[in-house]
C-alpha cells in the first residue's frame, strides 16, 4: 500500500491539516488582499500539501503549521508570477517574503506563548481548572458557574480575575527565561 492511500496516513494528514487550516488560512489572506485570490490559492495549496505529505515530504513530529506556510508561500509567489493581468516585480516578491517572514516569527511566538500557557495550566488546582474550562471552553455564563461552585457571581469573577493574573504572571516568566524565536 502507498503513502497516499494508507488510512492512518489520510487521517493524520487530515488530523494535520484541520488543526492548523485556520492559521493557513489567516497566513493565505494576510499575503493575498483579494479574498478570492486567497481562496485559489489555498485550494492549490491544499493539494500541493497532500502531495507532498503523501510523498512523505513531511517529517512527523516537526512543525506541521510551519512546513504549510513554506508551501504556501512558494503557492502564493506562483500564483503572483502567473497573473498577467497584475504587474509583477522583485519588489512585490521582496515584500511578500518579508511579510511572509513576519508572519512566521509571529506565528513561532505565539506557539512559545501557547505551549508556556499549557504548563502553567497544569499547575493550577484542578477547581481552578475547572472554572477556566466552564468559563473559556465550554462558554459557560458566570451565573451558571456561581451555581456550580456555590459562589456569588461576584465571587466567580474575583476568581477568574485571579486566575488570569496567575497565569498571566506565569507565561510571563516562562517566557523571560526561555529563548524567544529570532527575528
Amino acid at each position: 500500500m502507498d503513502q497516499e492511500s494508507d488510512p492512518t496516513r489520510i487521517e493524520e494528514f487530515l488530523r494535520l491539516l484541520s488543526e492548523h487550516e485556520r492559521g493557513l488560512i489567516s497566513y493565505v489572506h494576510a499575503l493575498v488582499p483579494a479574498s478570492c485570490d486567497a481562496e485559489d490559492v489555498l485550494q492549490e495549496c491544499r493539494v500541493v500539501l497532500w502531495r507532498q505529505y503523501g510523498a512523505a515530504k513531511f517529517e512527523p513530529g516537526t512543525n506541521f503549521a510551519a512546513w504549510a506556510r513554506k508551501i504556501a508561500l512558494h503557492q502564493i509567489l506562483n500564483y503572483r508570477r502567473t497573473q498577467k493581468r497584475r504587474p509583477w516585480s522583485a519588489l512585490d516578491q521582496a515584500f511578500i517574503e518579508s511579510v511572509a517572514a513576519e508572519l512566521d516569527h509571529q506565528s513561532a511566538h505565539q506557539e512559545i506563548r501557547a505551549e508556556a500557557l499549557r504548563q502553567c495550566l497544569r499547575k493550577l488546582p484542578h477547581s481552578q481548572i475547572q472554572a477556566i474550562a466552564w468559563r473559556y471552553y465550554d462558554d459557560c455564563p458566570i451565573h451558571e458557574i456561581a451555581q456550580r461552585t456555590n459562589r456569588t457571581e461576584a465571587a466567580v469573577y474575583r476568581l477568574l480575575s485571579r486566575i488570569r493574573h496567575i497565569l498571566n504572571d506565569c507565561v510571563t516568566r516562562r517566557l523571560a527565561a526561555s529563548p524567544q524565536p529570532h527575528s
